[in-house]
This record gives C-alpha cells, sequence and structure tokens, in this order.
C-alpha cells in the first residue's frame, strides 16, 4: 500500500488549500481513509476521514465549518483519492499534514494507533 499526500505549500492567513492523497497497491475495499496533522510539538490529531463504500464523512472540530473531505475511487476500488480542502486558514493551522488508511468497520476511527497505512506527509505553512 502506497499513500502519496500532495497540496501543502504556504498560505496566507484566510486562504485555502487542497490537500490531496493517492492510495494504491491493493483494492481498497473496506479500507477508510483519513487526514491527520501533526503541529510543531503537539501530537498527531485526527482532522477528517471518509469511509471506503458508502460515502460518508466526517469532520475534527478544529476544522469542521471551513472544510471538505471527499473520496473518489476507481478502477473497482483499486486505487483510491481523497481530498481535503480547508478555507479561512489560520496561523495555527501550520502542520505537517498526513493522510492514512486502515480496514475498518463501521465508524470512521480518529485515534492514530487505528490506521495501519501512512503517507509521508506534506507540510502546510499559513502566514500571518
Amino acid at each position: 500500500v502506497q499513500l502519496q499526500a500532495s497540496g501543502g505549500g504556504t498560505v496566507q492567513t484566510g486562504g485555502s488549500v487542497r490537500l490531496t492523497c493517492e492510495a494504491s497497491g491493493r483494492p481498497f475495499s473496506f479500507y477508510n481513509m483519513a487526514w491527520f496533522r501533526q503541529r510543531p510539538g503537539k501530537e498527531r490529531e485526527f482532522l477528517a476521514g471518509a469511509k471506503w463504500n458508502d460515502g460518508g464523512t466526517t469532520l475534527a472540530d478544529p476544522i469542521k465549518g471551513r472544510s471538505t473531505v471527499f473520496r473518489f475511487n476507481a478502477d473497482n476500488n483499486a486505487n483510491s483519492t481523497v481530498y481535503l480542502r480547508i478555507n479561512d486558514l489560520k496561523p495555527e493551522d501550520t502542520a505537517i499534514y498526513y493522510c492514512a488508511a486502515a480496514v475498518q468497520v463501521g465508524a470512521i476511527y480518529r485515534n492514530v494507533e487505528a490506521y495501519d497505512y501512512w503517507g509521508q506527509g506534506t507540510q502546510v505553512t499559513v502566514s500571518s
């Protein structure tokens, strides 16, 4: 399984960023996908998730109301892409953003330990 995250960069306060995570390497049926971030000196935190099958998504409080998450499955789930768009960026959104995947049944899990596969991370820096 390979997860490739992209879309980071330096953005001004109030701007937007769209992050992309491309998953490949095996069929992604039953794999939920998620976005986490790790701010300097902080633990990695859950931001958003997307189920593998029914289009269900969830957003965490730090970005709820100013973000959307969308997942696209192709080739009978052989490849999956999950997008996270965050608007109205603030300096406290500065972090490394990671995507993750794992087989999950039911709800989208929010703890780091629930995910088996991780992308390399993409840096988002919000300048004031």
